[in-house]
């Protein structure tokens, strides 16, 4: 018998053992408005669908590959009819983005994306194996296509409406990057139902892209983890391929074919508080400039307000019962995160009562500086 030496750290990967764990702050009943998630909570016909005759259904394996939610998918996205386009779905987008960069990128490969974007991004490429490259957005915060594009990636990203800047990418930037890029461009959709604009469409017409999205934002579905990714047919199924069967589990696929359901509880309440988010985030915007607090032009959920102030800011609303995310170390281009010192604050938008709770509570904070 070979004696193995050292403890399971000194066994891991090194791509893990330098992963930090991911830090969501929590407060047993704080107003949390830092997650993005739908503060209204989740459709009337989802609940129902859970706890509707689906019992039985937590002591038998789901569907493989969440046949019937595919088909639905379709629909809504309104590629129904679109020839050699599917979908692959799991746990969350998050889980069809990792699978999409395992299933595309070699060890070694690039993963081009836009700075600051999605922080799982460069993780996801490290676990995998991948060199992730970083390319700053520009001080409209848009995309500097061409450059992104040079790079030659293996995999390109893009989040459109960005997170965590919440601004969205102009139609001739992401058009550019679809048409022009070496190896596989995935967009990431995940606030979709917020923006101005979409992006689904393309995968009819563009062979080597995937879109994603999730119901875990304007669905308010976050707790059930089901995401998704509309491509080509050949794209989705080498990520279906990577992702694996029983992804999405019985209760949180009926609870997500429950909200595409055409009726006012369903898809209509989706609609609904999406269109109630966008009226209160500008409201939100407004009234925020009072504090000398400017957010960049949302087209999420959420509101992205650089700030040299805002560890201070998040820690002072959350010593009063409200949570924002600070974040730090962002990058200093555009030129505006330079003046806030890369700080800024991510603040989610939802009732109008909630967030005058937010107001209230800055006002203190304010008095009290």
């Amino acid at each position: 018998m070979i004696a193995v030496e050292g403890d399971a750290t000194q066994l891991a990967r090194e791509a893990v053992r330098a992963l930090p764990r991911y830090d969501a702050r929590c407060a047993p009943d704080a107003i949390d408005l830092s997650d993005n998630i739908n503060l209204w909570g989740a459709p009337p016909a989802s609940l129902r669908a859970i706890g509707r005759d689906h019992v039985l259904a937590c002591s038998r394996y789901p569907s493989l590959y969440s046949e019937p939610l595919r088909a639905a998918l379709l629909r809504y996205v309104g590629l129904q009819a679109a020839r050699e386009v599917s979908v692959v779905t799991g746990c969350g987008s998050d889980d069809v983005l990792d699978a999409a960069i395992r299933a595309f990128g070699d060890p070694g490969d690039e993963v081009a994306f836009p700075a600051p974007t999605f922080a799982m991004i460069p993780i996801f490429a490290r676990l995998n194996g991948l060199v992730p490259v970083a390319v700053p957005l520009n001080d409209e915060f848009d995309v500097d296509a061409e450059r992104l594009v040079d790079r030659g990636a293996k995999i390109t990203y893009l989040c459109t409406p960005n997170n965590p800047t919440s601004t969205a990418l102009t139609r001739e930037t992401v058009e550019y990057v679809a048409a022009n890029a070496a190896g596989l461009v995935i967009i990431d959709e995940a606030y979709a139902e917020f923006a101005p604009d979409t992006f689904a469409s393309l995968v009819a017409t563009h062979d080597r892209l995937l879109v994603t999205r999730t119901f875990s934002k304007a669905f308010g579905l976050a707790g059930l983890r089901v995401g998704y990714g509309v491509g080509s047919e050949k794209v989705a199924d080498l990520v279906t391929r990577a992702r694996g069967p029983y992804k999405v589990n019985a209760l949180a696929e009926a609870a997500a074919l429950a909200a595409l359901e055409v009726s006012a509880d369903a898809i209509g309440w989706v609609e609904r508080h999406a269109a109630l988010a966008i009226e209160n985030r500008a409201r939100l915007a407004a009234e925020l400039r009072q504090f000398g607090l400017e957010a960049l032009p949302s087209a999420a959920n959420f509101l992205f307000v650089p700030t040299a102030r805002a560890p201070f800011l998040a820690e002072a609303l959350s010593n009063r019962g409200v949570l924002v995310r600070a974040i730090s170390g962002l990058p200093y281009n555009p030129t505006v995160l330079a003046a806030a010192e890369g700080h800024a604050l991510r603040i989610g938008v939802g009732p109008w009562e909630i967030m005058e709770t937010l107001l209230e509570t800055l006002r203190e904070v304010f008095a009290c500086a």
